[in-house]
């Protein structure tokens, strides 16, 4: 039977086995299980660098930073060139150490030696020493070995090119070919997908479920405490006045206003104070203020978790599109949205905006929100959408529905619920009874959690 590679049998043949032939093979192949482990290990490293990490390096400013920046800038080229010239390597390994081997045994070589040495030795060599090993250091190291290998990621970025182009081209096509195929459910969909799969699941987990499933539609307007709920201090308050006020509110963090709420000057720590607590009333606290973090209204829950975990900050200002302070956020009501409520033993439980009566009857204070109104009688966040105009509050609706401030004992009907207006001021609503048409059939606690 004809050798189906005559011509590369017969390349193996000429090949003259000498010992500088097997050293210059020996080097060559140490040399190419070495730049395999460098790629493999900067996949890692560059794609596990955190904001902290690319600051630091920022910082630097030198020829070998700049090019690990601009990498990092577009990881899908970052990506495919990491893969194109990790395959060239291990095919370099294999198809190196195959004329090795046919050029010590022999093109004839049985195919135990085969399986012993390409099978069995190349294989480990490539898998453990060329990928886990630089994977696990450079995932300890990673801003190490991405100054180690940025300067020689950089140059092959750049010579494979036209390689990285046609196969992110080939990936472009494959993504939007599944996006239109319409894989994405909406929150409606993930409920009841929760509903029907989570049927050996707690109470408390699936509610957990659920918040992680509402939490990348809320907006900040839709959770903050509101500008008339806020406790904040003056700029002009003297330190005895400005203790006196901080112990009455037990917060850690107090916005700093000028003037007016609309214009807050920073954020007092109250961690900072208590190396002064023994000052007089003449001491100058505002330098202790800190920065404020300001945010629209209109920010969604998931950026503001991501810019909190950067930035290092528990607390945000909202504002209004005219700069006015609209509310206060905090880290504390993120998380709250998706575990429930959060109370240590210094919390005093706001049993005041929630009372259940009855099975149907329920009430409320006008100023809780649209979604802590649903939290509490487990309903769908977006219920109200279509009525609420720019409303976030259950008073805020009701006006929203009743077009102008309502008497006390006014009636208000919406779908299955009857809204009663039991006490009203001249500028808003401050209790609501509330009547279901049926039951709920759940486990509503009797007094808010």
């Amino acid at each position: 039977m004809d050798d189906p590679y005559p011509s590369l049998l017969l390349l193996a043949d000429l090949l003259a086995v000498s010992p500088v032939y097997l050293v210059a093979n020996t080097i060559l192949f140490f040399v190419l299980l070495v730049l395999s482990a460098l790629v493999s290990g900067s996949e890692v490293a560059f794609f596990s660098l955190d904001h902290e990490d690319v600051e630091s390096i920022q910082e630097v400013s030198d020829e070998r930073s700049k090019k690990i920046i601009a990498l990092i800038e577009n990881p899908q080229k970052l990506l495919s060139t990491i893969l194109i010239l990790n395959n060239m390597i291990n095919i370099s390994i294999v198809t190196l150490t195959t004329f090795f081997t046919w050029s010590v045994f022999g093109t004839d070589t049985s195919g135990i030696i085969i399986i012993l040495f390409q099978t069995i030795g190349v294989t480990f060599a490539i898998v453990f020493i060329g990928e886990i090993i630089p994977k696990v250091y450079a995932n300890s190291a990673r801003v190490a070995f991405s100054r180690l290998t940025g300067s020689f990621i950089y140059y092959f970025s750049i010579l494979l090119s036209p390689l990285s182009y046609m196969l992110m081209a080939m990936s472009n096509v494959i993504e939007r070919r599944i996006e239109r195929k319409g894989y994405s459910l909406s929150v409606d969909e993930l409920h009841q997908a929760l509903e029907i799969t989570s049927l050996d699941t707690s109470n408390n987990e699936r509610d957990i479920l659920k918040g992680i499933v509402n939490f990348g539609t809320l907006s900040v307007k839709q959770v903050m405490k509101s500008r008339m709920d806020l406790t904040a201090v003056d700029l002009e308050m003297d330190f005895h006045e400005l203790m006196d006020k901080i112990n009455k509110s037990g917060y850690s963090r107090i916005p700093v206003y000028e003037d007016t709420i609309d214009h807050i000057k920073g954020i007092l720590y109250i961690k900072d104070l208590l190396e002064h607590i023994e000052k007089d009333e003449h001491f100058q606290w505002q330098d202790l203020i800190r920065k404020g973090y300001f945010i629209p209204e209109n920010k969604k829950l998931a950026d503001l978790l991501k810019n909190f975990k950067n930035k290092r900050v528990h607390m945000a200002i909202v504002v209004d599109e005219y700069g006015g302070t609209s509310g206060l956020v905090t880290l504390e009501d993120l998380i709250e949205e998706i575990i429930g409520d959060i109370n240590d033993e210094f919390d005093e439980v706001e049993e005041y905006l929630f009372k259940r009566l009855d099975d149907r009857t329920y009430l409320f204070e006008g100023k809780i929100s649209l979604n802590d109104f649903c939290k509490k009688l487990e309903l769908d966040i977006q219920l109200f959408d279509e009525v609420k105009g720019e409303s976030e509050s259950l008073g805020g609706l009701l006006l929203e529905l009743n077009s102008n401030l309502p008497k006390n004992g006014t009636k208000i009907r919406f779908k299955n619920f009857e809204f009663t207006i039991m006490a009203v001021d001249t500028r808003k609503i401050k209790k609501v009874k509330v009547v279901m048409d049926e039951p709920l059939d759940k486990n509503i606690p009797d007094q808010a959690d």
